[in-house]
């Protein structure tokens, strides 16, 4: 018996604690309002959703009926799966990051490719199927120069731009 009481006591929940919850619901329907047509497109919703947005673009700039209908989003938010679209917001949150180690990463292989030489080339060659041997060895040997005569350049920055071009991620 006691063992039910106990599960009995998880489901209930205090008023309070139902009001949080629903507010928190609310802010985050009201996030989702507030991002521009091009971000709700990569986030995946449902048709009804989808339908509540665009009725909530429609009235804007009335404060009373857009705060209703975000009410109304938040109670059609509980009945969802939040975990996509929580995904794709911290997909979307992310890129920047995304994007900065990608760039470092793409850095420290033109560093190494200029210090290890042939042996690390052939090895990212035969990982890239798209890259030139010829053109490639090439910007290797000019940034590489470009680096003993202590005058980084033009070199470099093409070595990059090759490399963003044409290795994966």
């Amino acid at each position: 018996m006691p063992e039910s009481a106990a599960e009995f006591d998880e489901e209930l929940k205090s008023k309070s604690e139902i009001k949080r919850e629903m507010h928190q619901m609310q802010d985050f329907a009201l996030k989702l309002v507030k991002l521009s047509k091009h971000q709700r497109s990569k986030i995946p919703f449902t048709e009804k959703f989808k339908h509540e947005l665009v009725l909530a673009d429609k009235i804007q700039n009335k404060h009373e009926a857009l705060r209703r209908h975000i009410r109304h989003m938040a109670k059609v938010l509980c009945e969802m799966d939040l975990e996509p679209i929580n995904h794709a917001l911290d997909v979307m949150a992310n890129k920047h990051q995304q994007e900065t180690a990608k760039f470092v990463h793409l850095e420290s292989l033109r560093d190494q490719l200029i210090e290890k030489g042939n042996e690390f080339i052939e090895e990212l060659l035969s990982q890239n199927d798209t890259m030139e041997r010829q053109k490639f060895r090439q910007l290797v040997r000019q940034a590489a120069k470009e680096k003993k005569l202590e005058k980084v350049g033009k070199g470099h920055r093409d070595l990059f731009a090759y490399l963003k071009e044409h290795v994966a991620f």
